[in-house]
């Protein structure tokens, strides 16, 4: 059951993440990547901190803080400024069809370090599902806008840096808790990017904000931010960070629909069939045999 929920946890914040995906490509025209990432995570921080407090969610110990805020500005910071970034040159849907390349760098860079059991079927799930990534954003290259693969390669990066963090957060969020680490990394991703944002100017645009663009960021910070990193942080403790992984290309769905309503974005064949290998490479890769889940979850659980 811990499992099925985590994997579950997983594929609601990827859908929630493909959201927030349009919601950036909406504020990009009007704001900076710096600027972005600050409300997003600081609206975030704020609205996770007095959840924790009330929960009474045990925080990191002495021994993490270290890595708690090392990992707080690689995946709240640096994560985000490449992630806006990449979608000034891309679309909602190629830049989520580019976030989908996260199972992969999952899959090799946990294998790599030992942090995670490697299986056939697990193996095959992420190739389908990444193979449709690269099927839907190859064949749209004759549409895409102008420098579209400046977006596509920003938005790559920004999915290594969540593979980083997805494996080396793993053991951290067993010996506290999903929304107190979250919490705590989020705040030290958000005073990195405040800073660097009032530093730069960044803020200055914010003064011509109407209600479309205070309804995006705010839509950022609580859903964006607050819940959809908690359900990842959910996810991670309770199921490995590959499967959690694999449902990040959920994204390009939530984020195709909502870049068509919102940002006119175009439906094309493509990237319909880009989902179709995504949801069957997530079918795969998640319904391993009950023997070989188990002698997984419990290799995973020595890490």
């Amino acid at each position: 059951m811990g499992e099925i929920s985590g994997v579950l946890a997983a594929v609601l914040s990827s859908g929630l993440g493909g959201t927030s995906i349009g919601a950036t490509r909406y504020l990009v025209s009007s704001l900076d990547p710096l600027a972005i990432g600050s409300f997003r995570f600081g609206i975030g921080f704020l609205l996770l901190l007095p959840l924790t407090l009330l929960r009474g969610d045990r925080w990191p110990g002495r021994r993490d803080f270290a890595a708690a805020i090392g990992l707080g500005v690689l995946f709240f910071a640096l994560f985000p400024i490449l992630f806006n970034a990449s979608l000034i040159f891309t679309t909602a849907a190629r830049g989520a069809l580019a976030l989908s390349t996260l199972p992969l760098l999952s899959l090799v860079i946990g294998a790599a370090l030992g942090a995670e059991a490697l299986t056939w079927r697990k193996s095959i799930g992420v190739v389908i599902a990444t193979s449709g990534v690269a099927v839907a954003l190859l064949s749209d290259l004759t549409s895409a806008p102008s420098g579209a693969w400046r977006g596509d390669l920003l938005m790559m990066a920004a999915a290594l840096c969540m593979a980083l963090y997805g494996i080396w957060s793993k053991p951290l969020i067993r010996r506290s808790s999903p929304i107190a680490f979250t919490t705590m990394s989020m705040a030290a991703g958000a005073a990195c990017l405040i800073l660097l944002s009032y530093l730069s100017g960044s803020f200055a645009p914010v003064a011509a904000f109407g209600a479309p663009q205070w309804l995006a960021a705010s839509y950022l910070g609580a859903f964006g931010a607050a819940l959809t990193f908690y359900l990842w942080a959910f996810a991670l403790e309770r199921t490995t960070p590959t499967r959690v992984a694999i449902s990040v290309t959920v994204n390009p769905i939530t984020a195709s629909l909502v870049g068509a309503w919102l940002l006119d974005e175009p439906l094309r064949w493509n990237l319909a069939a880009g989902i179709v290998a995504v949801f069957a490479g997530i079918w795969i890769a998640t319904t391993t045999g009950r023997r070989t889940d188990a002698v997984s979850a419990s290799a995973s659980s020595q890490v």
